[in-house]
């Protein structure tokens, strides 16, 4: 019997992979095994279409304790038998159909993924994308995406410390919601998700089950333009109930640190709900899974077996239990008033059993079931890519005016301060947090494992890390693979700034339809920069998610690349800031501060200025990992004092933003600028991190960069004035203040 395509349609199958099916089972699928298949074939599950590419990139290195995809998140040995673990996910659908919901339930989702390989959630960092700010939604939008991030995170006690918040109309009707979590374990406690030994029970841990995010994976993540579909998809975005997700991670912490004799694997309930979480653990084990979902607590009355296997209701576990130890771990969950059921347990044969109570409603082979078919198709460029990369940049005329354009470009949303938003966030609970959300990078403390005690050594320093998310858009727009290579460039030197050395990356990358070969030329490019990038800087990338169909009326969002970078400090009280002091010497490593006009390429300035984005990127990347160890060891050798890259809205903006943090002026009237004032000034050439110096060190920053090759120019000196002074630059610092700490608050107000 033929199935409507309206039904292969809900759970976004194509008729091809129906008969697919049907061909490797030989016969056709029921129901609740067409909502098996749907849900671990969708796109959000399957990664159909970026599996090959995801191949590419780098996986390994001397940090590296996982193998990508084995896991929940990626693990990195931090030393001293401690470890990080990280991931970073998608929740954009969601957040365009419901942005309170959406964005706090993403946070629920990618915090689970870190408690569930026994590590302490201790940080949570973000990256926006919405459209521009005059528009009444894309307001909406933003405010209730962030309500939803700080009421979910502050609500755990886990500080957000930073991210990224960008407007482009690229986004206007898809914003795009990207959630990083970092945790933080002992190496000897970090738990699988494997579902092993056969006759081990299922126990499921945390909330009654009911029909809210039926279809996420499939339906929501996978082939939906939102805004066609809005009222339609309400359903299907979660409602999440952080207090219970609190309690959760602490007994699942207590599970894993205390007592892993109990268990043999944790794995969270994310998209499509109880399918993925167990048949996946199942598929790590080797082994097979009978599962009734008569013994499924639920919330709602009537619910069939398909959508108890594809409800994706929040804070829900799955815990693996060694046979004998069920009434230890579900006393365990009781103390910490979480309510437990035992839903199935392994078997030995491969299958996915589900029962209802007797009956038996379908039965897959695992493999088949987590094998989702993969395309690799071929990728065409846009002509729009070949316009935009011979725009005439030596065409435009110079900036008439640098004041003014210096003063719009820290009022543009895209730079001017995320004051509004950072202080929605607690930053400082849990006492870890050293630098905060506004900085190049968060630096976190990492406690010992041990105390003096317990036998740590009494001289023993404290670690740190520091972290950022990172991704330009635009660039990626305009020039998919050097966009690409920015993104982790410039990730990695915001870490460097703060002191720390890059050693691992997690990722995020978002696209429109990947059918389309222009969107799928753009996810090759954008892989292969990632991989060249990573590859040069010693990065590899551990975790990651691919979202893909971000689109509204077959327009897709930009290319968009979000880098999270992870870098590792001996000594946190040794990390950085961008604050220089008074008497300071200024000097830009990596370049001089005249600049071609082919720095103007996709700026902010180019667009804010001359409503054009065009012009050719460029980056060396040998030059950038050079530029990154002569900062790095001019910061650890105690030469720098302050450090901040310099990325959007170019050297002006960089300068300024160092003044700002430091509440000091700047005398570099003297500086060369060149022929091309607006190069000089905005122009967004990479490999380039500003340094503060003190006067009687600028011998050793000499000797350092000599050392390693690295160009050095001297800007000027940090002063105690209130004036700011950059070459034909002359403004009072109170200007630039107003302009950077009220632009987002003036544009919100529309």
């Amino acid at each position: 019997m033929a199935i409507e395509q309206s039904v292969l349609d809900t759970i976004a199958l194509s008729r091809d992979e129906y008969q697919l099916i049907v061909e490797k089972l030989g016969r056709e699928p029921n129901e609740v095994e067409l909502g098996l298949f749907g849900a671990l074939w969708s796109e959000h599950c399957g990664y159909k279409n970026s599996k090959p590419l995801l191949r590419l990139l780098p996986a390994e290195g001397a940090y590296v304790l996982t193998k990508r995809g084995a896991e929940n998140a990626g693990a990195v040995d931090i030393g001293d038998g401690m470890c990080i673990v990280m991931k970073i996910e998608s929740h954009n659908h969601p957040s365009a159909v419901e942005p309170y919901e959406g964005a706090a339930t993403g946070v629920g989702g990618i915090v689970r993924d870190i408690f569930a390989m026994g590590a302490r959630p201790i940080a949570i960092l973000d990256s926006l994308r919405f459209g521009p700010l005059t528009e009444a939604r894309n307001r909406y939008l933003l405010e209730g995406v962030v309500a939803g991030i700080s009421g979910y995170g502050n609500c755990l006690g886990i500080p957000t410390v930073g991210g990224e918040v960008c407007f482009e109309d690229s986004y206007a009707a898809n914003p795009l919601v990207n959630t990083m979590c970092i945790g933080f374990a002992p190496v000897d406690k970090l738990v699988t998700a494997a579902a092993e030994g056969p006759g081990n029970i299922l126990l499921l841990a945390g909330a009654d089950t009911g029909r809210d995010g039926i279809h996420g994976a499939s339906g929501l993540a996978s082939r939906t333009d939102p805004g066609e579909r809005f009222e339609e998809l309400r359903p299907a975005v979660q409602v999440g109930n952080p207090f219970l997700e609190k309690m959760l991670l602490e007994a699942c912490l207590d599970l894993a640190h205390n007592h892993v004799d109990w268990i043999t694997g944790i794995q969270d309930f994310g998209a499509a709900g109880l399918t993925s979480s167990a048949i996946e653990s199942a598929s790590r084990g080797g082994t097979g899974i009978a599962i009734d979902v008569a013994k499924v607590p639920r919330r709602e009355e009537g619910m069939t077996p398909y959508e108890v296997m594809l409800s994706e209701s929040q804070e829900r576990m799955l815990i693996i239990v060694r046979k004998g130890h069920e009434d230890d771990v579900a006393a365990l969950f009781e103390r910490w008033e979480v309510p437990t059921a035992i839903i199935g347990h392994v078997t030995d044969d491969r299958l996915v059993h589900i029962f209802d109570g007797e009956e038996e409603v379908g039965t897959l082979p695992v493999e088949l079931l987590v094998e989702a078919p993969e395309y690799t198709r071929e990728g065409e460029p846009a002509q729009e890519l070949y316009e935009m990369e011979s725009l005439d940049l030596i065409g435009l005329p110079d900036v008439a005016d640098a004041g003014a354009a210096l003063l719009r470009l820290l009022a543009a949303p895209n730079i001017t301060s995320k004051r509004w938003v950072h202080r929605q966030y607690d930053q400082s609970v849990l006492s870890n947090t050293v630098v905060e959300a506004g900085a190049d990078a968060a630096v976190l403390r990492i406690k010992p494992v041990l105390s003096p005690a317990e036998g740590a050594p009494a001289d023993a320093r404290q670690r740190g890390i520091a972290v950022a998310t990172d991704g330009n858009g635009r660039y990626c727009h305009v020039d998919p693979y050097r966009g690409a290579s920015i993104a982790v460039a410039e990730a990695a030197r915001n870490v460097v700034c703060a002191g720390a050395q890059p050693v691992a990356v997690t990722d995020c990358l978002n696209f429109g339809n990947p059918e389309r070969p222009d969107v799928y030329y753009q996810m090759q490019a954008v892989v292969h920069g990632i991989a060249e990038a990573c590859d040069a800087l010693g990065t590899p990338v551990i975790s990651g998610n691919v979202s893909l169909y971000n689109e509204s009326d077959g327009v897709p969002v930009y290319p968009t690349p979000v880098i999270g970078m992870l870098g590792i400090l001996g000594d946190v009280t040794e990390h950085c800031t961008m604050a220089p002091s008074p008497g300071d010497e200024l000097f830009v490593l990596g370049s001089s501060i005249e600049q071609a006009v082919d720095s103007l390429s996709a700026s902010e300035h180019l667009r804010l200025e001359h409503g054009k984005i065009g012009g050719r990127l460029e980056i060396d990347l040998q030059l950038e990992e050079r530029v990154q160890r002569a900062a790095l060891a001019a910061i650890r050798q105690g030469v720098a004092t302050a450090a901040h890259d310099c990325s959007d809205g170019g050297l002006a903006v960089t300068l300024a933003e160092m003044c700002l943090a430091a509440d000091a002026g700047l005398d570099a009237a003297n500086a060369v600028v060149g022929n091309r004032l607006d190069a000089a000034l905005f122009g967004e050439a990479q490999s380039r991190i500003v340094l503060a110096v003190k006067p009687e060190k600028r011998d050793d920053l000499v000797g350092v960069v000599t050392s390693m090759n690295v160009p050095l120019e001297y800007i000027g000196t940090v002063t105690a004035e209130g004036h700011f002074r950059l070459g034909p630059l002359d403004l009072p610092l109170a200007d630039l203040r107003d302009a950077y700490e009220n632009g987002l608050e003036r544009a919100l107000a529309g």
